[in-house]
């Protein structure tokens, strides 16, 4: 039989593996436009509550975590370390737009180890237009770590089963390790893991899947002890996969259509698993090879001699790989919505995130296995794609873009000689010492310096209005709308200012919800 070494020159080789080099520039892109969506917009509670938890000592991380938020505790001792350098905004979400970048590189690999280095960069393209990219990308939470974790993850898969070898099932297994430890949640993507499972690998696979998965053992007992401390989330019904297309893009229109993309791109790879190979070959770059099944190498018809070492090696676009790439894209919502409905309300859209480079890549796919001009598809692809988002990029770079504008509630405030301030939620008070400057109100409820030790708040008195007494004006802020706090009992603290003689003069609220509301409370 004649292979692609008799056929090729003996210069051959060393070329094809510069083509097969996956282009690292395209991760830096994807870092830069992450990074962009810092712009002005202002740290939020979830951002607040890491330079809480990070600024502690180790010992006080500990405590923190048996109370609350222990599965972030892997992503607060790195952050305690990094914050030592400083709590800029800047700084403090900069590793997020790192993890983009290194989402991005391994992206671009696996979609060039699926099909084409082609495929791979339209997709890291797509990955990095996306306003959810932009917004988790410039957010001081791991969801860019736990995306590039998955991705990771993926990759390292991929290449254990295309050789099934020691080191890499290990490197397989830290990947695994490293999506347990990001984010609780990023665990939903590994059933589609399973999905690759085969006979030739029923020992390594599920042996490194379970050594990588202790972490996630660890940390989901934690956080099924700490269920209280998301009370919060409401009950969901399957309504939210309707909105599940915008999570994932941070845009409906471009999530629509990235969605039918990815679609297309799971049929063509589906075509390209029975043999139909032709359609999925890229003109003008190294082609794919097409895995019947769970075999070895396939090479595209005819084209043996085309394919560089590494660029679309290995058990590719097997059947296999269309289910697995799916079921990273879908299975997360559906087994989160299962886990809320059997366990306890945990659906929330941003821990989903990790779905989003699923998207990106079989979309990617779709564009790349067009049979002509694929770079000009790509273009009219990103740029249709910023068109469609262009208000949602906006949105994200605006001073409001976390949607909780604590120096706009600064601005509001216009404080008097002896005026004082009381917080509707104790834990605002860390985002106010952030960035007020000195003509605050006097914080008369707060009791010590340190937050709780259990918690984001911070001790405060209990005896509003003796705290009050001799006041003739009081500022409120809470978390939420003005009915919220002024209608009903969801802030308490509304009413004891009320009950110890003061009554509204002012209320405002910022432009989203839930957003902040700032009234200011006069004595009658």
């Amino acid at each position: 039989m004649t292979t692609a070494a008799t056929l090729a020159p003996p210069a051959r080789p060393a070329k094809r593996l510069r083509t097969a080099a996956t282009p690292w520039w395209m991760s830096v892109l994807a870092g830069i436009a992450a990074f962009t969506g810092t712009g002005s917009a202002t740290l939020n509670g979830d951002e607040l509550a890491t330079i809480s938890a990070a600024s502690r000592s180790l010992s006080g991380m500990w405590e923190l975590a048996r109370h609350i938020d222990g599965h972030f505790l892997p992503y607060y001792l790195f952050m305690h370390f990094w914050v030592k350098a400083g709590t800029a905004e800047l700084w403090l979400r900069l590793p997020s737009a790192v993890g983009i970048g290194v989402a991005a590189w391994f992206l671009v690999d696996l979609g060039r180890r699926l099909h084409s280095t082609r495929a791979g960069v339209i997709a890291a393209a797509i990955f990095a237009i996306l306003p959810s990219v932009s917004y988790f990308g410039a957010f001081a939470r791991s969801y860019a770590f736990a995306a590039a974790a998955v991705v990771f993850s993926f990759w390292a898969l991929h290449r254990a089963v295309e050789r099934s070898e020691a080191r890499r099932w290990v490197v397989y297994g830290v990947a695994v390790a490293l999506v347990c430890s990001t984010h609780l949640f990023a665990v939903l993507v590994l059933p589609a893991h399973l999905l690759l499972a085969r006979r030739a690998w029923v020992v390594p696979m599920p042996a490194a899947m379970a050594a990588g998965s202790v972490p996630a053992a660890v940390l989901g007992l934690v956080g099924f002890g700490e269920r209280h401390a998301i009370s919060w989330i409401p009950q969901r019904g399957p309504e939210v996969w309707l909105k599940f297309p915008k999570m994932a893009a941070g845009a409906t229109g471009l999530g629509v259509m990235l969605f039918a993309l990815a679609l297309a791109g799971a049929v063509l790879l589906w075509r390209a698993a029975r043999g139909d190979t032709g359609s999925m070959a890229p003109r003008g770059d190294a082609g794919p090879v097409a895995a019947r099944g769970d075999a070895g190498p396939v090479a595209p018809r005819g084209s043996a001699e085309s394919v560089a070492p590494g660029e679309g090696a290995g058990p590719v676009a097997g059947r296999v790989w269309v289910f697995a790439l799916v079921g990273w894209l879908v299975l997360p919502p559906v087994l989160l919505l299962a886990v809320s409905q059997l366990v306890t309300p945990v659906y929330v859209d941003r821990y989903l995130f990790v779905t989003a480079p699923a998207l990106a890549l079989l979309a990617g796919l779709a564009v790349a296995a067009l049979p002509r001009f694929q770079v000009v598809a790509a273009v009219v692809v990103v740029l249709l794609g910023c068109a469609l988002s262009v208000q949602e990029h906006i949105t994200v770079r605006e001073e409001n873009g976390r949607f909780e504008n604590i120096p706009w509630a600064l601005r509001v405030i216009k404080a008097e000689p002896d005026d004082a301030i009381v917080y509707g939620q104790s834990q605002l008070r860390t985002g106010f010492e952030y960035y007020a400057d000195s003509s605050m109100p006097v914080d008369v409820l707060k009791s010590g310096e340190e937050p709780s030790p259990d918690g984001f708040g911070y001790p405060e008195r209990s005896d509003a209005a003796a705290a009050l007494e001799g006041r003739e004006r009081v500022w409120v802020v809470w978390r939420g709308s003005k009915q919220s706090g002024l209608d009903g009992e969801a802030v308490p603290r509304v009413a004891e200012v009320v009950k110890a003689g003061f009554k509204l003069s002012l209320a405002k609220h910022s432009a989203e919800l839930p957003g902040l509301t700032v009234a200011l409370f006069v004595r009658r």
